[in-house]
């Protein structure tokens, strides 16, 4: 499989042949969608948070006499049916939402994306960018570039013209090869990434295969 050169000028100067071990498998979409949300669901925060019956600040006084009322007797008003009471099986901040999945799948489910990615024709190559850090030139080449609304730049490492160029645009994003992920992946619709960040791209997830 093959994906088009471009150079910065947004001109097209070749192509570039695609590792069939990385970009060339079956799309395995429930793997996918499983790296997905065990990662979101390891960067959830519990927000949410109830009183326990010991943890509700309120009097300790009886709310009626314990006989002679016709009521149930109670010995507080911290229990849930009270008003102001403890909330009973509500949520709790110290709640774990984490889920853990085997680094060789992971990995199998980022190859898996990238793969989807070269087969669906989302993934175009750079050159080189050899520009000013600035914004305006960023903008200018993606809109010469035949991409989409959305796209996740992929340089071979962090390289500062590309990640400070592309931090104020709101539909690009620059990412270091060496720390794709799946969520990041499947996020933006195009991949672009810079010809030397495919050499990274096979020495960082082929070698430990």
């Amino acid at each position: 499989m093959k994906v088009k050169l471009y150079n910065q000028e947004g001109e097209e100067t070749g192509e570039v042949t695609l590792n069939k071990d990385i970009f060339g498998l079956d799309v395995n979409v429930g793997l996918i969608h499983q790296a997905v949300v065990a990662t979101q669901a390891n960067r959830r925060t519990p927000i949410a948070h109830t009183l326990k019956r010991g943890e509700v600040s309120t009097t300790t006084k009886k709310p009626h006499p314990q006989k002679h009322t016709g009521r149930a007797r109670q010995g507080g008003t911290r229990n849930v049916q009270h008003r102001k009471g403890c909330v009973a099986f509500g949520p709790r901040f110290d709640r774990n939402f984490e889920k853990r999945m085997p680094k060789k799948q992971y990995r199998k489910a980022l190859l898996c994306a990238l793969s989807s990615k070269a087969k669906e024709g989302h993934i175009l190559a750079l050159e080189k960018y050899e520009n000013e850090p600035k914004t305006k030139l960023m903008a200018t080449l993606i809109k010469k570039l035949p991409l989409k609304k959305t796209t996740l730049i992929v340089a071979a490492s962090k390289d500062k013209l590309i990640f400070k160029a592309s931090a104020n645009l709101k539909y690009t994003e620059a990412i270091d090869a060496r720390n794709l992920s799946v969520e990041k992946v499947m996020k933006f619709e195009d991949l672009l990434i810079l010809k030397d960040a495919f050499k990274t791209i096979d020495e960082t997830f082929i070698s430990k295969n």
